[in-house]
């Protein structure tokens, strides 16, 4: 697959994303946290600008990315799922042989210091919400380790850093799964996304929000996002339930609580989607 598509495939991400209700994130039918929807606009065009370039390393394309963010916008954006899908569009650029998922697992198994220290460099330089020092593996200091020893350290604490140690195995299984399953009950992906989301979030506590106000936060947030989702995948009509799940946005958005980190997921369940279907794969 060229370049071109796999950065319009990430830009598409991006957009079917934010073009989905997402309760306590940022999206077209309400701003939030500060930051509104054309500042993640601006972020996607940015980073599709550079995440697939030839030549680059993982750490590359982690990098480039969040300095391309940070030329548009002056806010922590999308370090997420940047962090998520530079591996995702590394495996699709590669010559390697067999599925996306096969190919990720090469890409991570290859991950050297020199990935680590750029990788380190885009964490420093986004300056994440709830970013504090840990005791070993510091990202303000130079690492020893490749990126997915570094990755594989954190993994206990954030659910990204626990998709490089597992395969990314949220993204190929619960997010996809959910997102196939949605998509063929309504055949609409704004809501399917939505779905994807809401499926995330109440399956694994938000380590956005976890690193901000707590577990005990968090995981009552995953408690309220099953309840709406079996609610809204017992609607026929999902359109019928979109008020529901906007009072839950405005209370979540309230309490200043944002899901970052599902939504970062979503965005690299979309991409994995997408260019696992593409005929190159």
């Amino acid at each position: 697959m060229s370049n071109r598509r796999i950065a319009d495939r990430f830009r598409a991400a991006c957009m079917a994303e934010l073009t989905s209700l997402k309760p306590g994130n940022v999206h077209i039918f309400a701003d939030g946290h500060g930051m509104v929807v054309q500042e993640f606009i601006r972020s996607a065009d940015a980073v599709a600008g550079v995440i697939a370039q030839p030549g680059l390393s993982v750490g590359g394309r982690i990098l480039a990315s969040v300095e391309a963010t940070w030329q548009v916008v002056s806010c922590n954006t999308n370090l997420g799922i940047v962090l998520l899908c530079a591996p995702l569009v590394h495996a699709a650029l590669s010559d390697a042989k067999g599925s996306l998922h096969q190919r990720l697992l090469q890409v991570l198994a290859q991950l050297d210091v020199h990935d680590a220290e750029l990788a380190f460099k885009a964490i420093v330089r986004a300056s994440p919400g709830g970013l504090g020092e840990a005791a070993e593996h510091d990202v303000r200091a130079a690492p020893k380790i490749t990126l997915l020893e570094a990755m594989q350290a954190s993994a206990g604490r954030d659910r990204i850093a626990w998709q490089y140690a597992h395969g990314f195995e949220d993204v190929f299984g619960v997010g996809m799964t959910a997102y196939i399953q949605a998509m063929d009950k309504w055949q609409n992906p704004a809501w399917a996304t939505t779905v994807l989301y809401l499926t995330l979030l109440s399956r694994f506590p938000d380590s956005h929000i976890q690193r901000k106000h707590g577990l005990v936060q968090a995981e009552d947030v995953s408690r309220q996002a099953g309840v709406h989702l079996q609610a809204l995948l017992a609607h026929e009509n999902p359109k019928r339930y979109q008020r529901t799940l906007l009072q839950f946005d405005t209370e979540l958005k309230d309490r200043k609580l944002n899901p970052g980190t599902s939504a970062d997921l979503t965005v690299a369940t979309l991409l994995a989607y997408e260019l696992s279907r593409s005929g190159a794969l």
